[in-house]
């Protein structure tokens, strides 16, 4: 992991932003304290924004939740 100072990382973002596409990771540190990890994303997490993602059925044995709710509002 490369240590690189906040003014650097300003001055070489692009640089740096590329670096981090190829697998590179830096710790960029302020006035010698590390303030941040750059790093590339997992590759477990999905390039596709959560809310196109399709959702999780839950299914469960017996009668529909729907199903059960129009049959308690007839007997009632």
């Amino acid at each position: 992991m490369t240590t690189l100072t906040f003014t650097d990382f300003r001055r070489r973002a692009s640089e740096v932003l590329s670096d981090v596409e190829k697998g590179e990771a830096f710790v960029i540190v302020r006035h010698g304290k590390p303030i941040a990890e750059l790093s590339p994303v997992s590759r477990s997490i999905s390039r596709e924004p959560a809310w196109r993602r399709r959702g999780l059925r839950l299914v469960a044995p017996g009668v529909s939740l729907s199903r059960a709710i129009l049959d308690e509002r007839e007997r009632a």
